[in-house]
């Protein structure tokens, strides 16, 4: 464990959903986020959100507003915060993203392009949370105290903690959900899960090895 290889979200209808990712968002659904097809019960919020950090508000627009016209449903509507700008919607699936920049005012046309993406874990305890993962091997990059830490990546896909409640505040959702979360991690040297219920599985290189 250490570094994130891919993302795998859970869908019921695959067709649909790839249908979705490749036309709104552009995703190489081979590289970093993948879809597989499950039919387990899920009621709620999942306790997780993904998020797109681009360069500017132009950028930000573009994904969301090609999100909403395949199909996605708006959460937050993007608009200006002290933080800087973005929005959150919640795809056919069900996944939470939010796309968002530090940047308030545009610096170029609007491209069809992220910087980063990070993978947001709503979890009991974070400070629990933050050893199982150390203990692992993961380096903390970023933390405030026992409400955000965010954990060093040299993959493709960051990892952050924060408390359930307010990961589900900041993604406009109630935080009471029950069943699967419809989502795999992958990049464990084996199978794990943490105290969270988020199963991380062995990445191809690791059962190579």
């Amino acid at each position: 464990m250490g570094i994130i290889d891919s993302i795998t979200l859970e869908v019921a209808d695959l067709a649909a959903a790839r249908n979705f990712y490749t036309g709104a968002f552009g995703l190489d659904l081979a590289a970093h986020v993948r879809l597989r097809e499950s039919q387990q019960a899920t009621n709620g919020f999942r306790g997780f959100t993904l998020s797109f950090v681009v360069s500017q508000p132009a950028n930000a627009d573009l994904l969301l507003d090609a999100a909403l016209a395949g199909g996605a449903a708006a959460l937050k509507p993007a608009s200006k915060s002290l933080w800087g700008y973005g929005g959150v919607i919640q795809a056919p699936d069900g996944t939470i993203w939010k796309v968002a920049t530090s940047e308030k005012k545009d610096s170029g046309p609007a491209q069809r392009q992220t910087d980063e993406v990070v993978l947001l874990l709503g979890v009991a305890d974070v400070a629990a949370s933050r050893r199982f993962y150390t203990d692992r091997g993961l380096t903390v990059a970023k933390a405030f105290g026992r409400m955000y830490v965010e954990f060093a990546a040299d993959g493709p896909v960051k990892l952050a903690l924060y408390r359930r409640r307010a990961l589900a505040k900041d993604a406009g959702v109630a935080p009471e959900g029950t069943g699967s979360h419809r989502l795999a991690i992958t990049g464990s040297a084996r199978a794990v899960t943490d105290p969270d219920g988020f199963a991380w599985e062995a990445s191809k290189l690791a059962r190579t090895v």
